[in-house]
């Protein structure tokens, strides 16, 4: 028996499958295998998993396991990726499943090689012999998540359609067969979703988008992500209201009801399709625009399946100006920014709007974990910030800010800052900082024009001063991704939603979002008051996320996350604890409060006109 590397097996479980080293999010490239391959088994996250399998006796070595191993070339593009997000470094994972399986070979091992049966043959006859699978360790790569109440759940078959007639075909197959069949975007459910006993549509296979720029919309198939379809957006002059960068357009549309900052202009995901092609669970396709078609327009306060699997969104398209710009405003207390940022939504101030926690703030701002740890400390502290509200807005927008403003942090203060951090955190100037006795607060102080020139001669913002802060073998890396303006531009970070994907770099992360009326602070002080005594109760790890408000200010989403070491029974046991208590408690502050509803009741209905689940008649 090949041996097991304690270490690379401890970090193989850690993995958050947030499927980022799925996409080219920081122009390093992608893992060369995958693209090509398709299957998960292929990326990155596929061979945490099948290291993990390995260690923990859940799969042989079979001959997908070798190809996996074989096509890694030891490029450490994930390891940069995987940093950015997690903290974490997967290439020491490759490199040992490399030697685990050279080991194999060496002792003369034989990989099993899976009977192709009768499902299996038919299945193939519907998308090709490549992109149908029964082995082993692709079946593993699709079979689990780090929600440690969703056990592990192996398929029977992977399937990966090449088009609408395929998922069709393949769906009305499952119903002859009698077996279950789930719909895959990019594997970013953490709730179980996107597993069964039977067939794992994967949709990576249909990546098609197709622009209608007269009619401001774009034609996009299920593969295509978030990220990938804001850059092509983007290329044009144009922006949608994105997701997640990893997210699947179709898949977060329709399971989800995509929200962002930018819902406080372009609203949620109702608000962003103008038709969907759908596969129904009886293989029939249809649209959504179809008078004979279901109405998923309507919504019911219940968590219900999805309403089939949607092969095509047709989703709106929104013009950028050339003045964008991003500002942060700081608040000592959360009820002065919610007041602010609702006031905002009332007088259409401002395309993106977001109330940031000190966490979230911290991990926005910092390279590393490390970093984010000191800064958050250090916000209260000793630069008397809890919270900050984030804009992006033109000049029209900017100037009135200016005016209703305490204090604005623009676009290049937080240039400087994000690049001169490592020596912002520095003892001697948060002794500073802590030291000044004026009658303004010390950010007030920080966000003076005329201690601008004196900020920038104290930090030497550079990408060498940020890079310096990273561990060494990612030092270069580091230096030539902050010598790209983008990286800190406010606008691009948010549009791509690049930066949000780091909140897990301390644990794996559990949102859970809640629709709210901003008029009511106390309710809102109650919820976030509610999360953080049930989190102390059972032990839990947690903070205030955010809240985007939304419908000219009248409601807002809100956030609030746990955080969990998802390998550890212990912890797994403490999330098993909280999760009941939630349920009730937050039904019955809904059941009281009409403005409130938590999200997991719009999670498959995403589709559904808003009105619907905000304005409950």
């Amino acid at each position: 028996m090949p041996r097991i590397d304690p270490d690379a097996r401890a970090l193989a479980a850690q993995c958050r499958h947030y499927a980022m080293c799925k996409i080219d999010y920081l122009a390093t490239g992608l893992c060369p295998s995958g693209p090509e391959k398709r299957f998960v088994t292929f990326y990155p996250q596929g061979r945490m998993d099948l290291y993990r399998g390995l260690a923990e006796g859940r799969i042989p070595v079979s001959e997908a396991l070798l190809a996996s191993a074989d096509t890694c070339t030891m490029c450490g593009v994930c390891d940069a990726q995987c940093h950015f997000v997690t903290g974490m470094r997967p290439t020491s994972v490759m490199r040992a499943l490399k030697d685990y399986v050279e080991e194999f070979r060496r002792d003369g091992g034989e990989a099993v090689r899976p009977v192709e049966d009768e499902a299996l043959r038919k299945l193939r006859e519907i998308v090709g012999r490549d992109w149908a699978s029964n082995d082993p360790a692709v079946l593993w790569t699709y079979a689990d998540d780090p929600f440690p109440l969703a056990g592990a759940l192996p398929p029977r078959y992977v399937v990966l359609p090449g088009t609408t007639e395929e998922v069709a075909a393949a769906v009305r197959l499952a119903n002859a067969l009698g077996l279950p069949f789930a719909i895959r975007g990019n594997g970013g459910s953490v709730f179980g979703f996107v597993f069964t006993a039977g067939i794992v549509l994967d949709m990576n296979r249909m990546r098609r988008i197709e622009f209608d720029l007269d009619n401001f919309c774009a034609a996009v198939e299920p593969g295509v992500t978030s990220f990938e379809l804001q850059q092509e957006a983007c290329r044009r002059g144009l922006r949608i209201n994105a997701a997640e960068p990893a997210a699947t357009v179709c898949g977060n549309l329709v399971c989800t009801g995509t929200f962002s900052t930018w819902s406080n202009v372009y609203g949620t995901a109702a608000d962003n399709f103008v038709d969907m092609e759908f596969v129904g669970r009886d293989g029939r396709v249809f649209r959504l625009n179809d008078k004979r078609a279901p109405n998923h327009f309507a919504f019911a306060h219940r968590v219900e399946p999805s309403p089939g699997i949607c092969t095509t969104a047709f989703v709106k398209l929104h013009p950028m100006t050339e003045d964008e710009e991003g500002l942060l405003v700081p608040f000592e207390a959360l009820g002065e920014a919610v007041r602010f940022a609702r006031e905002l939504g009332q007088r259409r101030i401002g395309l993106a709007v977001g109330v940031l926690g000190a966490h979230y703030i911290a991990a926005f701002l910092s390279p590393d974990e490390t970093l984010a740890r000191k800064l958050k400390a250090a916000l209260p502290e000793a630069l008397g910030v809890n919270t900050m509200v984030f804009v992006i807005g033109d000049g029209y927008a900017r100037d009135a800010i200016r005016k209703m403003a305490p204090s604005v942090i623009d676009a290049g203060l937080v240039r400087t800052l994000m690049l001169g951090l490592p020596r912002l955190l520095e003892p001697r100037w948060l002794d500073l900082a802590r030291e000044y006795e004026g009658r303004e607060r010390p950010y007030e102080l920080l966000c003076r024009p005329e201690m601008r020139p004196l900020i920038e001669a104290a930090l030497r913002p550079s990408p060498e001063t940020i890079a310096a802060a990273v561990p060494e073998g990612l030092r270069t890396f580091y230096r030539d991704l902050y010598a790209r303006p983008e990286m800190t531009d406010m606008v691009w970070l948010n549009m791509h939603r690049i930066v949000s994907a780091r909140m897990s770099r301390r644990k794996h992360m559990f949102a859970f979002l809640v629709y709210v009326p901003t008029d009511k602070l106390l309710v809102i002080h109650e919820i976030l008051d509610g999360f953080a005594r049930v989190a102390e109760a059972n032990g839990i790890d947690h903070d205030f996320g955010f809240l985007t408000p939304m419908d000219s200010g009248k409601r807002a989403i809100l956030e609030y996350d746990y955080y969990i070491d998802h390998p550890d029974p212990a912890e797994q046991e403490k999330i098993a604890r909280a999760m009941p208590e939630l349920d009730p408690w937050l039904d019955g502050l809904a059941a009281r409060e009409p403005g409130v509803l938590s999200l997991k009741y719009v999670f498959s209905q995403g589709c559904s006109r808003k009105e619907n689940f905000l304005y409950r008649v």
